[in-house]
């Protein structure tokens, strides 16, 4: 890489919190009035505060997103053996819920446009697998899917969406936020996340029954009777009234946040467009991505040798090209935090035998020997396109603290794994 730049006086990181003051107040409020635990003003005004935000009826605020999407699986009625399409390039959070109950993802291959599910791909896996009744759909790093054509085809053919937005909080598909498209939609509000709590999710609907039957089940479904009765399974799943005080403190500050988040991407896309290297994309006629993350792709003539495998990574220097493995040492190096793409869900040891669809057929989850980029056709185009931008693709430092001169260092350093 030549000479060294000089490194960053602090961390400089993928994406952390960042606080305003009117968190802290609303805090000790919860304190002040010993309001400490899953119920108080802060959950109710919290709850209030994101229906009015996203446009949705209902709003349970819980303990985490995976806790939401939970509850979410629950509401579709998902039982033991019972297939589910789910997003593959995804974190494995949105598909765990499914196996609580004892279901069984099957992965919906991505598309290029916008990273998310294919909807080519899902209308091919209801021809092969025309029984199952629930799918479930992220929208990537803040960008959203093609969430209209996914809900069409889960109507058509007579099944449940599951909307997880937790990483889209503030973004919008034709001019409807996310979270409002699915049956049943979940946000996150983990420290990473857009607007935090430190943690904590909600669970989203329009159907006031299935709002009910979450603020049950998630406080242990305890009956309405003077003693504790349970008549069904439940789940130590609320939302603190602590917690809950730091997100209404955060919610007015999402579309600054979203605005600051665009700024980091804009001058990453400017300060690397003559690079052989791509930006997260997104659907520019129908979708307003909230920025959460700012990821690029090296085309496939930039990219040198690496290999993966499940644990390690291996790569080879070459004048001219990089790979999102030295990129993201390089980053490390001066103190910056870069992370590699999510691995798609087919590839993880845990799931590598469940079914996996592409939109040019099906299969089952391929070995992790094909998860490298031998698995590309001879046009660097291949048919498992999650597997493809997990391989060329990285997130880069997001923080809307960095400054404007740290952001610069990072190009910087990203220019240099080229040279």
């Amino acid at each position: 890489m030549g000479e060294k730049i000089s490194p960053f006086g602090r961390k400089v990181w993928l994406s952390s919190p960042t606080m305003h003051g009117p968190e802290l107040e609303y805090m000790r409020r919860a304190y002040e009035t010993n309001w400490m635990s899953t119920v108080g003003e802060n959950i109710d005004e919290a709850e209030r505060m994101a229906c009015e935000k996203i446009g949705c009826r209902y709003a349970v605020a819980l303990s985490s997103g995976t806790a939401a999407l939970h509850m979410a699986v629950k509401l579709a009625q998902v039982k033991p053996k019972d297939r589910v399409f789910c997003s593959d390039l995804t974190f494995d959070a949105t598909v765990n819920p499914v196996v609580y109950e004892g279901g069984i993802p099957v992965f919906i291959d991505t598309e290029y446009d916008t990273w998310n599910m294919d909807p080519v791909a899902l209308e091919r896996a209801f021809e092969i697998y025309p029984d199952v009744k629930v799918v479930v759909a992220a929208h990537l790093y803040g960008s959203p899917a093609k969430i209209g054509e996914l809900k069409e085809i889960c109507r058509r053919h007579g099944a449940v969406m599951i909307e997880d937005a937790a990483e889209s909080l503030g973004a919008s598909y034709q001019g409807a936020q996310t979270g409002t498209f699915g049956d049943y939609s979940c946000i996150s509000f983990n420290g990473n996340k857009i607007i935090t709590g430190s943690s904590g999710g909600m669970l989203l609907t329009d159907d006031r029954e299935s709002a009910g039957k979450v603020r049950k089940w998630s406080t242990q479904a305890r009956e309405n009777a003077p003693w504790y009765q349970h008549e069904e399974l439940g789940y130590n799943y609320r939302m603190s009234n602590v917690i809950a005080g730091v997100v209404r403190g955060q919610i007015p500050y999402l579309e600054e946040h979203i605005a600051r988040k665009k700024a980091v991407y804009e001058r990453y896309r400017e300060g690397l467009r003559d690079l052989p290297v791509e930006m997260n994309p997104f659907d520019g006629e129908n979708s307003r991505p909230n920025y959460w993350l700012s990821c690029m792709v090296i085309r496939p003539e930039g990219m040198c040798r690496q290999v993966r495998g499940d644990r390690e990574a291996v790569y080879i220097s070459e004048s001219g090209k990089s790979c999102p493995t030295e990129i993201i040492e390089a980053l490390g190096k001066y103190n910056a935090e870069g992370r590699p793409i999510w691995k798609p869900m087919h590839m993880q040891p845990i799931y590598r035998m469940n079914g996996f669809v592409t939109r040019e057929g099906d299969g089952r989850a391929k070995t992790n020997a094909y998860a490298q980029w031998e698995g590309a056709g001879e046009d660097g185009n291949p048919s498992d396109v999650g597997m493809d931008i997990f391989q060329r693709g990285l997130c880069l430092p997001s923080d809307i603290k960095m400054t404007v001169g740290e952001q610069e260092r990072v190009i910087e350093i990203v220019r240099r794994c080229f040279a």
